[in-house]
């Protein structure tokens, strides 16, 4: 795995630090956890940190995910049951060995950023096997998306190397089963020291400028969701996604999650590209190797 260096825009250095504001706040959380916390208490944590730090706004508020939760089994075990809901914190508690991942999505300074952090209270070789196979995914999904294939082939192509490595597809169960969407901007808003509203979990604004695109991809032929449907059958459209492969094994789940930037470029490296490549779940398999 190379790490490309290149001067980015003041815009994609807002975006860089959001996202790594994110990531600091979960691996934050994550050092405090401890046998016994529950979801709830591991959400409060992270909304406490981000906004001692100035967010007001998100794309969609933290989760926390523990045990068979990270891997959508038990389905029946989500608060609500089915649709969104099953998606919220519960009162679920933590054991020594179990995996988790909490997943956060904030703005600030009208970048937005969605990140999903996988970790483990003490040993799990279950857990460890799958963060080490997720590189494999990484690699694949930039090679694939600079080949400008149809975003429903990568998607394809990433299912089948799960397969290949023994696992099952969870992000089938996000929402219309993506693995990825796309984020944006926020337009900068009056009051910014009070919080912003939000429906179902997810910020008002930022599921406007989500519906927004839909309408206006549908016209032009493309979707702001990356699915293993038709309407995702088209070649990566520029901009920047956020982007979650996760594997599922019995009941444990791993994911990472973090922002692809395409462009319009016939340069392959510069017509794809990882924001940062200076991410946990990066420096992991980096130490590792050296390891």
């Amino acid at each position: 795995m190379t790490t490309a260096v290149r001067e980015l825009s003041a815009e994609l250095r807002g975006f860089r630090e959001v996202q790594r504001l994110a990531y600091a706040c979960a691996e934050a959380v994550a050092a405090q956890l401890e046998p016994g916390m529950s979801e709830l208490e591991a959400v409060r944590l992270q909304r406490r940190y981000l906004r001692e730090r100035g967010v007001r706004e998100w794309f969609h508020l933290p989760f926390a995910w523990f045990g068979d939760r990270t891997a959508f089994t038990g389905i029946g075990t989500f608060r609500g049951g089915s649709g969104p809901l099953r998606f919220f914190p519960t009162a679920r508690r933590l054991e020594p060995g179990m995996p988790f991942i909490l997943d956060l999505a904030p703005v600030l300074h009208g970048c937005t950023a969605d990140v999903g952090y996988s970790g483990c209270l003490g040993l799990n070789p279950v857990h460890d096997r799958l963060m080490a196979d997720l590189e494999a995914h990484r690699e694949l999904i930039l090679r694939e998306v600079r080949e400008r294939r149809p975003l429903r082939e990568v998607y394809e192509s990433v299912e089948r190397l799960m397969v290949r490595q023994g696992y099952v597809n969870r992000h089938r169960a996000h929402p219309f089963g993506s693995l990825a969407h796309k984020v944006g901007r926020v337009r900068p808003r009056s009051g910014a020291g009070r919080r912003a509203p939000t429906v179902l979990g997810f910020g008002a604004r930022a599921l406007r400028g989500l519906a927004r695109d839909v309408l206006h991809g549908h016209r032009e032929g493309w979707s702001p969701l990356w699915s293993p449907y038709r309407f995702s059958d088209h070649p990566p459209p520029p901009g920047l996604w956020a982007v979650e492969p996760h594997l599922g094994f019995r009941g444990t789940g791993a994911k990472f999650e973090e922002i692809l930037v395409v462009t319009d470029s016939r340069d392959p490296d510069e017509g794809a590209y990882w924001l940062d490549d200076d991410l946990p779940h990066v420096r992991r398999w980096r130490e590792e190797r050296v390891a």
